[in-house]
């Protein structure tokens, strides 16, 4: 929001300078940007007066020129096209100094004497660009100084609002700030209700009251748009960033400015039938007043007539109903439009407005009444014209609601950290506008003015309470509390334990995106769908990922493009999956491992990374978090048949072990034997609490056992068995021999194995050992078939 200074100061003049003024509403919380002069750095400019105009006798576009400072007529030589006589123009006399240090001196122009300069807004800096001579009103005092006319020793002021202080952008809102700021009076302009002369009124029909719950419109007829928009009004709407057009859209555009409600202006003779307020209908399209046309959507609001749409409400006109200066009968609008429905209208359309900037952040829905009455009544000083009466249409159940909030003193202490005095309080309160309902025992009740939609909880009004207090009178606390140690079960392993594992065996942690490439996760994952995301970054990006194996294959390729052939990743991270309505997000721990076993030296050699590499350091990883998990034969349609592991916990299924399926690897490009594991992380970080046990004093007994089972019997079941009838003594059990071959018979395994038994307090005996040694012998050969090898 960019204003005047000077125009800010004809609503409340307090006694400080620009900088003190600035550093006092930036403190307020409406941040200044930044400041410049309205105009450039010049001297000896005054309002001159053209006599007379001659053809210059040597130059076809030069003229002769005699100008009356105030106090004699001196001769000019000028080539601009609008000069003529009785114009009345800036005039550097010779010793002016304009803008770029340029010194005004007598000259000779093609032989002609020239005694100073006539001057256009450009070589004064009020503007970039000029056709000719900055015309000055008729009744422009010759000789006077033109900065002391004009005004110009002002500054252009650029605060930087947040979305929720729309009550700020516009020069009563500033206003409102500085005198509450400085306790004075804002002298605003009075507003009277414009008379009615004719009784023609506007057709105005609103189809859809929630999103413009008020709208007005006047008829003003028999106008002059062919006149000129007034110095002082063009001055001020410079000053605050805004190019003049024509009479019509300079009032609206001035009125805006002044009381912050946009307003528009169009041509009665383009309205077919009268205004309907009403949603696009798909399809329709619409030439604004940019030349733009846009197809608008059947979420758009907009002003049409009876035949077509004429205005995106709240955003920019159309051009065929806009005003031109054949324009006779003017039609006035004044609305308020819910901002949400305008919410992000202007931009999906490419455009930002001054109306948009303000519709969508919320406009004082009790406006729009004195808008209309104070832009009829500037338009009639102008332009002239016949006024109608206002049409309103109000659906009141869908305008906002009046806010009354309750304001205690020992939560407005609690959050301020000291204690204001009551009266202090209630005299903010009040110049803020916020209208004391009731004095309750410990607080009040009051009533939000219609203009601050941002004031709607306690807080807010403590804020603003805060605010006009002044930040720098509060004092500076330190906050006090205590923080209780959450509880937590030494069951439960950090993640951080599980990072610090991988870390130690050689992987590199990596973090990939949650959003992969369909293409690649249909080869890891065919089974399950990913989430289509609405605004992807790119096609290659566009589904939430079901595995974390889609973003380390592409991670692995990434490397191995690089020339990198020993390749171990792990990331830990959440996958999803759509569950009726809602999307279940569940933490995960995967892995992959490519290239050698170890890096290269001259002890280790190129061994490649197996199966049972990858199972083993899972396993550390097991006896770590101190969980039991059992690896199972198993199938996944992007592992290897045959070399695929399903990792199951009690009975759970909690993840998947095996090498990439050779298609996979050959679709995805990527070089050798690829290995992968992939578990649930809250199935595996709850472990088993580690007890004390005092070691036995007595000695222990081993017997060692060969067996000869079935070769697609697990070793796990043999140990699920042996240990279930071995005893409570049972301190260990290993197998150290397995062999097949044609001895034993084809589809057969010989295994060795050894247990271990120790008793606590005691020596075991030779009896106590064999029965337990034959017990486990005698479950084998009955629950898996296995027989003793000779």
């Amino acid at each position: 929001m960019k204003f005047s200074e000077q125009w800010l100061r004809e609503w409340v003049n307090p006694e400080i300078g620009t900088q003190e003024l600035m550093d006092q509403v930036t403190m307020a919380g409406l941040e200044v940007d930044g400041f410049e002069p309205v105009a450039g750095d010049f001297n000896g400019v005054i309002v001159g007066e053209v006599v007379t105009v001659e053809p210059h006798p040597d130059a076809d576009k030069l003229r002769v020129c005699q100008v009356n400072d105030g106090h004699k007529t001196v001769q000019v030589v000028c080539g601009a096209p609008n000069v003529r006589d009785g114009l009345k123009v800036p005039f550097a006399v010779v010793g002016a100094v304009l803008p770029g240090d340029l010194k005004i001196k007598k000259a000779k122009l093609r032989g002609q004497p020239s005694e100073g300069m006539l001057c256009a807004e450009s070589e004064l800096g009020l503007s970039d660009a000029s056709d000719g001579l900055m015309e000055l009103p008729s009744d422009a005092p010759v000789g006077q100084d033109l900065r002391e006319y004009l005004h110009l020793n002002d500054v252009t002021i650029d605060v930087d609002l947040t979305p929720n202080r729309s009550d700020c952008l516009s020069i009563k809102g500033i206003a409102r700030e500085v005198g509450v700021l400085n306790s004075q009076v804002v002298e605003a302009p009075e507003i009277a209700a414009v008379e009615a002369q004719h009784s023609e009124v506007p057709d105005i029909r609103v189809e859809d009251p929630a999103g413009c719950p008020r709208y007005l419109g006047r008829v003003l007829r028999n106008v002059n748009l062919q006149a000129e928009t007034p110095l002082w009004m063009r001055e001020k709407l410079r000053r605050c960033g805004i190019r003049s057009i024509d009479p019509a859209v300079d009032v609206t555009n001035y009125v805006m400015l002044e009381l912050g409600q946009p307003m528009h202006a169009f041509d009665r003779e383009e309205i077919k039938g009268g205004i309907v307020v009403r949603m696009a209908k798909a399809g329709e399209k619409l030439v604004l007043l940019d030349g733009q046309e846009v197809e608008l959507t059947d979420q758009t609001l907009v002003i049409a007539d009876h035949q077509k749409p004429i205005a995106i409400a709240g955003v920019m006109g159309g051009e065929h109903s806009g005003v031109s200066d054949k324009t006779r009968d003017l039609v006035l609008e004044s609305a308020y439009f819910d901002p949400i429905t305008l919410a992000g209208k202007a931009r999906h359309y490419g455009l930002h407005t001054d109306a948009s900037h303000r519709f969508e952040r919320g406009v004082d829905f009790k406006l729009a009444r004195d808008a209309m009455e104070r832009a009829t009544q500037l338009l009639m000083d102008i332009v002239g014209g016949e006024p109608g009466e206002i049409v309103e249409v109000m659906s009141s159940d869908s305008l906002p609601e009046d806010q009354v909030v309750v304001l205690r003193a020992d939560r407005l202490a609690s959050v301020l950290g000291m204690e204001i005095d009551r009266t202090t309080v209630e005299e903010i309160l009040t110049r803020l506008g916020l209208q004391i309902d009731k004095l309750l025992k410990n607080g009040w009740q009051v009533s939000v003015p219609s203009y601050r939609p941002d004031i709607s909880i306690e807080e807010d009004v403590i804020e603003e309470v805060g605010r006009i207090f002044g930040y720098n009178n509060l004092p500076v606390t330190e906050p006090e509390g205590a923080l209780g140690l959450r509880p937590q079960s030494e069951a439960q392993r950090p993640v951080s334990l599980i990072r610090n594992f991988f870390v130690g065996q050689g992987y590199q942690e990596a973090i990939t995106y949650s959003f992969v490439d369909p293409k690649v996760q249909k080869l890891v994952d065919p089974e399950r769908d990913g989430i289509a995301l609405a605004n992807p970054i790119s096609s290659d990006l566009s589904v939430m990922r079901t595995t974390l194996w889609s973003g380390l294959l592409k991670t692995v390729a990434y490397n191995q493009n690089r020339q990198q052939g020993r390749i171990r990743l792990f990331e830990t991270g959440l996958r999803f999956e759509k569950d009726g309505q809602r999307i279940d997000q569940q933490p995960m721990l995967a892995g992959v491992i490519v290239g050698g076993q170890y890096p290269e030296n001259w002890v280790n050699g190129r061994r490649a990374a197996d199966f049972f590499d990858a199972k083993g350091e899972l396993e550390s990883l097991f006896r770590l978090l101190g969980i039991d998990v059992q690896f199972l034969p198993g199938k996944h349609p992007a592992l290897h048949p045959g070399q695929t592991a399903e990792l199951v916990r009690n009975g759970e299924h909690i993840g998947w072990l095996g090498t990439l399926h050779p298609q996979v690897q050959k679709k995805l490009e990527l070089n050798g034997t690829t290995l992968m594991f992939e578990l649930f992380l809250d199935s595996i970080v709850t472990g088993y609490v580690p007890n004390f046990k005092e070691i036995s004093k007595f000695p222990e007994v081993r017997r060692d056992l060969a067996i000869i089972i079935g070769s697609d019997v697990a070793f796990a079941d043999v140990e699920r068995v042996a240990r279930k009838h071995a005893g409570e003594c049972l301190t260990d059990l290993r197998a150290f021999d397995v062999y097949e071959g044609e001895s034993i018979g084809e589809g057969n395994r010989s295994l060795a194995l050894s247990l271990f038994w120790q008793h606590p307090k005691r020596t075991l005996n030779e009896d106590e050992v064999h029965s337990l040694f034959n017990g486990v012998i005698d479950a084998l050969k009955e629950e898996l078939g296995a027989t003793l090898r000779s």
